[in-house]
């Protein structure tokens, strides 16, 4: 450490951001986890992880927001080839019945398909939940980098565990286009499009989730929302745009939503939830959602709250041909900030 020089440019085979830390030396440690089966418009996210790690080595070290957040410590486990060739059997089977619209009740193929499919996706779901849970044990803070957004369930699950154990409540605080909540769609049990439904249905410790920037759901996920009875904030876009059209501020309708989470929080970001200018590459751009830099509001407003971060995921990052690496780019920005938030204080 003392011979690391925050100011000066990434050196060959570096770490995530150009660090130089080892896992011993870090309290936040990053999974990737390219991994990307259900995807059911564009696909790509499994590209995310080592993307966003290439583009982080030209990510500028002093946050302006939350300082020296490299001297926290910070470590990217190295790329999981067997994940990656998991995925992509995966995919290979789920891709022709995504693109029929969903698998067939009475085609024995179908079923079948659909099964290999759950059972890889549970094989990932189990990786990722030891490794969370063996960060969180360490006193660690884990992050984990997708891969789609199905990929965080593990880590999620494994938060809601130490809060168990502890007494605790944990909050879910969901930043994504979409609200996640349709029932094994396609006829996937572990689709990118069920993450919030799985959450809720199967971890009870997670007593509250807040969504912030929704403006694409189907009519089952809004009667889903209410059957919870108070359990899930929906924060919908067009609505805080309505808001602040009528004078309210965007720090106000952040402070107000985060007063909804309990005291340790788990953040869950779809890089869909921001502007589709600044994640072109998403596998479901909508039209909307938040800037860069409300984006980065609420995750201030978040730790000046002073709750507990307990861990984090980004997901659905797709760099694509001849982007310039902008998708990346900003994935790699945005998992900065993530870091700054959860930093262990």
């Amino acid at each position: 450490m003392t011979s690391f020089d925050p100011s000066a440019a990434a050196t060959p085979g570096s770490g995530v951001f150009g660090l130089p830390f080892s896992a011993e030396e870090s309290r936040i440690h990053l999974l990737p986890v390219p991994f990307d089966a259900t995807t059911s418009y564009g696909g790509g996210a499994a590209s995310g992880p080592e993307a966003i790690r290439e583009a982080s080595r030209q990510v500028d070290l002093f946050d302006h927001q939350f300082g020296q957040v490299y001297e926290t410590g910070i470590f990217m486990e190295p790329p999981d080839s067997e994940m990656e060739a998991a995925s992509r059997a995966a995919r290979a089977l789920a891709s022709p019945i995504i693109e029929k619209g969903g698998a067939d009740a009475e085609s024995v193929d179908d079923q079948r398909a659909v099964a290999e499919v759950n059972a890889a996706c549970e094989k990932m779901n189990e990786r990722v939940h030891d490794w969370t849970r063996g960060v969180l044990e360490a006193g660690r803070v884990p992050g984990l980098v997708g891969g789609d957004h199905s990929t965080p369930f593990g880590a999620i699950h494994a938060c809601g565990e130490i809060a168990a154990a502890r007494g605790v409540e944990l909050g879910v605080l969901q930043i994504d286009a979409h609200m996640d909540l349709r029932e094994a769609y396609e006829g996937f049990t572990w689709s990118h499009a069920s993450i919030m439904w799985n959450v809720l249905e199967r971890i009870p410790t997670v007593s509250r989730l807040v969504q912030i920037g929704i403006r694409d759901y189907c009519e089952d996920e809004t009667g889903y929302a209410r059957g919870q009875r108070g359990r899930i904030s929906t924060q919908h876009d067009f609505d805080w745009w309505r808001w602040m059209d009528g004078g309210a501020t965007f720090r106000s309708l952040c402070e107000r939503t985060i007063d909804e989470l309990p005291a340790l929080v788990y953040v869950s970001l779809d890089i869909d939830g921001l502007s589709p200018d600044l994640c072109p590459g998403t596998g479901t751009p909508v039209p909307g959602g938040l800037t860069f830099n409300q984006a980065a509001a609420l995750l201030e407003c978040l730790h000046a709250s002073g709750r507990r971060i307990v861990g984090f995921d980004l997901n659905e990052v797709c760099p694509r041909e001849g982007d310039g690496e902008w998708n990346a780019n900003v994935g790699a920005r945005m998992l900065y900030k993530l870091c700054g938030v959860a930093r262990p204080k």
